[in-house]
């Protein structure tokens, strides 16, 4: 799970991007050391957002994540510095001949694990690739998302259908999207309410992605069967999918992964990381 802040602590976020058996690691002249592609997360910054935007800056390379990692603590000068890291996966070119050395990052190799578990500077990071590597074949991701903050029912005397998010909600929504762009999702489905619909929008609008709204998934219409048909459906699509729902819908989603039910706050998201339907480990951001 991703660290909160605590006093004395720097906070940072990183990836062990694997493919066919090597993983991609950076050397740093300033350290003289070869370790994963990680750095500080900006002020505000989710840790999964932090932790693709580094990989990109050190290495050139667009990555989606995938199974959380644990988290890494250890002395930094009279603080301590805690890193969150996930297993990446790279979305489209592999190829890092092309990425410009510069002071901060002056070698980038795909190496053999077996050869990087020698190469590493520091034994955490050997454990950290066994952790990654024992995660196995790549997992998809089903982030299940609880609309964010709209006006209270009391407040609202039309069809509730069409309660439209609070400005606070609308903020939530917008906080989503970039955590939902570093899942790498490429499938949004949404109740058909306008809440729900309003709060998967700002990722349509990121990603180019267009939206499923359906009734199935709606407070009003939804039932254990439709529910099931709509999460088996996004389980087996063999993409990494967000399902956007409504707090009474919630055990029925739970219920459809297989899985005992999360509790969420508005605009909160569980991010599902499966194989095939095969749940391996779950997380949760503040949207």
């Amino acid at each position: 799970m991703p660290t909160t802040s605590r006093s004395g602590e720097v906070l940072a976020a990183g990836a062990v991007v694997l493919r066919q058996g090597r993983v991609l690691l950076v050397h740093r002249p300033a350290y003289d050391d070869w370790s994963f592609p990680k750095g500080k997360l900006d002020r505000n910054e989710p840790s999964p957002v932090a932790a693709v935007r580094e990989v990109e800056e050190e290495t050139g390379l667009l990555v989606r994540l995938g199974i959380p990692l644990t988290s890494q603590s250890y002395p930094n000068g009279p603080r301590t510095k805690v890193v969150d890291y996930w297993v990446g996966r790279v979305l489209g070119d592999h190829d890092v001949s092309g990425y410009l050395v510069n002071s901060e990052i002056d070698e980038l190799e795909w190496v053999d694990v077996e050869k990087a578990e020698r190469r590493l500077t520091y034994d955490r990071d050997v454990t950290t690739l066994r952790e990654a590597v024992a995660t196995g074949r790549k997992t998809r991701a089903l982030v299940v998302l609880r609309h964010g903050q709209a006006r209270s029912r009391k407040a609202w005397h039309k069809d509730d259908r069409k309660r439209p998010l609070l400005v606070a909600g609308a903020a939530q929504a917008r906080a989503a999207a970039p955590v939902l762009a570093a899942f790498g999702v490429s499938r949004i489905v949404a109740s058909s309410s306008v809440r729900c619909a309003d709060t998967v929008a700002p990722y349509a609008e990121l990603s180019g992605r267009p939206v499923t709204c359906t009734d199935r998934l709606s407070e009003e219409d939804a039932t254990e069967r439709s529910v099931r048909r709509v999460v088996d459906g996004l389980l087996h699509s063999g993409e990494d999918a967000v399902l956007c729902t409504h707090r009474p819908v919630l055990p029925s989603v739970y219920d459809a992964i297989g899985i005992p039910p999360e509790r969420h706050a508005t605009g909160e998201l569980v991010v599902v990381h499966h194989r095939r339907g095969r749940v391996r480990a779950l997380e949760r951001h503040l949207g």
